[in-house]
């Protein structure tokens, strides 16, 4: 007569039990009846009060982390105007460079300021540096805008709908106020 391993016995039967583990739940399905119940939640909560704060609390959380995000340049969290690679592109070269757009604003508030002043002769003066202002601010957007159409053909062949005005737009903010925020610095242009 054979004699039998005891420990291949024990070592057959372990692995027998976690295959058997492994192929099942181990535990039965539940029934339809337990199913409902476990997913029945009351129309209107015990405490309303502290359901709306905790609701409140939850709103400003999700608000806060997508604020946090969208500033950050997370694609996830941008707006649709914001988002894809295109538009990534065209933030990253206009926040790259200077434009004299991004001053366009203070000007006009000191053209503005100035033309408080009772002087009809000095406020015709201001207006025509204002207009010629302008027109630079038009001229570089221009040649901005053509800058970034040719770099983006040459990158990804075709071009989506708007671009240049999204670049143009972007230029004439000032910089601590653009969002998504600048992710490149001064004369770090995109590849």
């Amino acid at each position: 007569m054979a004699k039998r391993d005891s420990t291949v016995d024990v070592v057959d039967s372990e692995t027998v039990a976690a295959e058997a583990a492994l192929a099942g739940k181990g535990r039965a399905t539940p029934t339809r009846k337990e199913r409902e119940a476990a997913n029945k939640k009351p129309l209107v909560p015990s405490d309303r009060k502290e359901a709306a704060r905790s609701a409140k609390t939850q709103n400003q959380v999700a608000r806060e982390r997508a604020r946090v995000g969208m500033a950050a340049g997370e694609e996830k969290y941008l707006l649709a105007r914001d988002r894809g690679v295109q538009r990534r592109f065209v933030r990253d070269y206009v926040d790259a460079r200077f434009s004299v757009g991004e001053v366009i604003i203070p000007v006009m508030f000191g053209v503005i300021l100035l033309t408080l002043l009772p002087s009809s002769s000095l406020q015709t003066y201001l207006m025509l540096v204002l207009y010629a202002f302008v027109l630079v601010v038009a001229i570089d957007l221009y040649i901005m805008g053509t800058k970034i159409n040719n770099r983006l053909k040459a990158k990804y062949g075709s071009l989506d709908r708007g671009l240049r005005w999204y670049g143009a737009m972007r230029a004439l903010q000032l910089r601590p106020m653009r969002l998504p925020k600048p992710q490149t610095k001064r004369g770090k242009f995109p590849a």
